[in-house]
């Protein structure tokens, strides 16, 4: 942060200590642009854990209190919201997430319902008749382990791509896994990215392959980059106004799906320079949606060059920052690509894919060390998660305060235990999802065995205890971008037939809350400005229409958003939300 942005919030924290001492000193304060009134605020402050009112000016918290202490900073032109007894609680901070792949998967087809392989080609046939021919039909979400059936004919449990070729034969076909770790194409999208049987499999990839030796479709890790670069290249021959406008559309829609959720800030896990660029117009331009936290994914050269140029702290009037850097380092369980330190108990001829060489890991660190940047790498299997550790322990030694660049490794889904005190030991943070828990449970323990999956699978409860700080969220568009939905997994552990993976591992309701709020804003340097409701920090918060805090488990995912506040103003305003407006 800059010597200027300190003193800003040092000064706005100044005047909101004052706001305070006025009130306690019966005089009447400068009317708030926002109060909230009559509910339960949990500020997770522990000075004040909870309160009934808060009040707002100028984007910042300046009081929370009684209804009668922040009653008087009510003014004419003042918003007045009763909450009537509802929750309010920090806004939710998604911390890692996918914030143009999740505006572009609600403009692509969203297979995440189809309960079969030949549901998810009868969508393709429908898509295909809408569409000219020639064009890309693109999709997301399928899961061949989610299915009622398993598809036949299948190779390794994945469908072949003959039903989806006959559907669509004149347009190119690709349909990402719901892991983002897989891909599923057609014959024409085969053709046009010249993948035959001779083709080999590119490092950190691997094209499957049927008994003749013919490619059935499924291009996983880095082989669906073949495929990528010809609809990369087909996108390039567009018109750059409307290539912009359709990136612009997705994020507008990105924006409108967190705000509807209660996300304030998004944690976007790696985008290009453009992308980046694109992004920071758009908050510039004061489009609304939630803050924007960016993680850089370019190679190590484009690094060196233009790192230290793109990393900014809190442009937009605090709503743009960019200080991370992205890496992947395997794949994922779903798609047998998560780098194993033993073999697939399901398929024991592999151990998954290191999908990124270990000297350029290391060479990112440096450069970020160099730089100021935090490090995000996608580690999924032990294997990486390991490595990983390995890599930031050398790097990290080399620096004075290591400890406290707060790096993360982003999933840690599967560990050896030996590993969970390294990252206390290392500061290393533990960015995980909550609903992945719940959403691949089902199947974790056949990919590696239930002993394995007992040990070292979705370490939440482990990590905490062991002094990890730990941050949530739903990696979108691999899951909703709910909350709520990960709260409840987090907090649960419950698989949809009704019993609980691994239950000695979840957090309690206050300890999830945290690792979507608070820690969260730890696990971006932004724990000083955002993730709790203190006078000084930003008006960032969300009213829900039941308490999450306290109601059975069962009725958690009813809880809906009312309001979500950014900055002190309201951005998303449920219909069944009320308020008295200005007074």
């Amino acid at each position: 942060m800059s010597g200027r942005a300190v003193l800003g919030s040092a000064l706005a924290a100044l005047a909101a200590a004052v706001a305070v001492i006025t009130v306690a000193c019966g005089e009447k304060p400068e009317p708030a642009d926002l109060i909230l009134l009559g509910g339960k605020i949990v500020t997770l402050d522990p000075d004040r854990p909870e309160a009934r009112a808060l009040a707002a000016r100028a984007g910042q918290i300046v009081a929370v209190g009684s209804d009668a202490e922040i009653a008087r900073f009510r003014g004419p032109s003042t918003e007045v919201i009763d909450l009537e007894g509802r929750l309010a609680i920090p806004g939710f901070i998604e911390s890692h997430a996918h914030f143009l792949g999740l505006g572009q998967s609600l403009l692509n087809l969203d297979l995440r319902g189809a309960r079969t392989w030949d549901e998810v080609v009868e969508r393709i046939a429908g898509a295909a008749s809408e569409t000219a021919s020639g064009e890309w039909i693109l999709g997301r979400g399928w899961h061949q382990e989610k299915w009622d059936s398993p598809p036949r004919p299948s190779v390794e449990g994945y469908p072949t791509h003959e039903a989806l070729s006959r559907a669509a034969p004149d347009h190119p076909v690709v349909l990402a896994h719901a892991s983002g770790h897989a891909v599923m194409v057609n014959a024409r999208a085969l053709a046009l990215a010249g993948i035959t049987g001779d083709t080999p499999d590119p490092p950190g990839g691997t094209i499957l392959h049927d008994e003749s030796g013919e490619p059935t479709g499924l291009l996983r890790e880095t082989a669906e980059d073949l495929v990528g670069v010809v609809h990369a290249t087909s996108l390039s021959n567009l018109a750059a106004d409307r290539v912009e406008a359709q990136r612009r559309r997705a994020a507008e829609l990105a924006a409108r799906e967190c705000l509807t959720k209660g996300v304030t800030t998004f944690q976007d896990a790696g985008s290009d320079f453009p992308t980046v660029d694109l992004l920071r117009r758009m908050a510039e331009e004061g489009h609304p949606g939630p803050r924007l936290w960016m993680m850089l994914n370019e190679d190590n050269d484009a690094l060196e060059r233009s790192a230290a140029e793109y990393r900014q702290i809190g442009a937009a009037s605090g709503r743009f920052t960019v200080r991370a850097v992205k890496r992947v380092l395997d794949g994922a369980l779903g798609s047998h690509g998560a780098w194993l330190l033993e073999p697939y108990t399901d398929l024991p001829g592999t151990s998954g894919l290191n999908t990124y060489p270990l000297a350029e890991l290391e060479r990112t660190a440096r450069i970020c060390a160099a730089r100021e940047l935090q490090l995000c790498v996608h580690a999924i299997g032990d294997r990486a998660n390991r490595e990983t550790l390995d890599v930031y322990e050398r790097v990290l030694a080399d620096l004075p305060g290591g400890g406290s660049r707060r790096w993360r490794i982003e999933h840690a889904q599967h560990l050896d235990v030996a590993d969970v005190p390294r990252f206390a030991q290392l500061g290393v943070i533990a960015s995980m999802q909550g609903i992945h828990c719940t959403s691949d449970g089902p199947w974790v323990p056949d990919r590696i065995g239930p002993d394995r999956a007992r040990t070292g699978a979705y370490l939440w409860r482990s990590l905490l205890d062991a002094g990890v700080r730990i941050c949530n969220g739903t990696d979108a568009p691999v899951e909703d971008v709910d909350p709520i939905a990960s709260f409840h997994a987090t907090v649960t552990r419950g698989l949809a037939d009704g019993t609980t993976f691994y239950p000695d591992q979840r957090l309690t309701r206050l300890e999830a809350l945290r690792s979507y709020t608070l820690d969260a804003a730890y696990a971006a340097f932004e724990d000083g400005r955002l993730g709790s409701l203190v006078p000084g920090k930003l008006a960032d918060v969300v009213v829900l229409s039941q308490d999450i805090l306290t109601v059975p488990d069962d009725a958690i995912r009813q809880a809906h958003v009312l309001y979500t506040i950014v900055g002190g103003e309201v951005l998303h305003r449920a219909a069944t939300a009320s308020g008295n407006g200005p007074t």
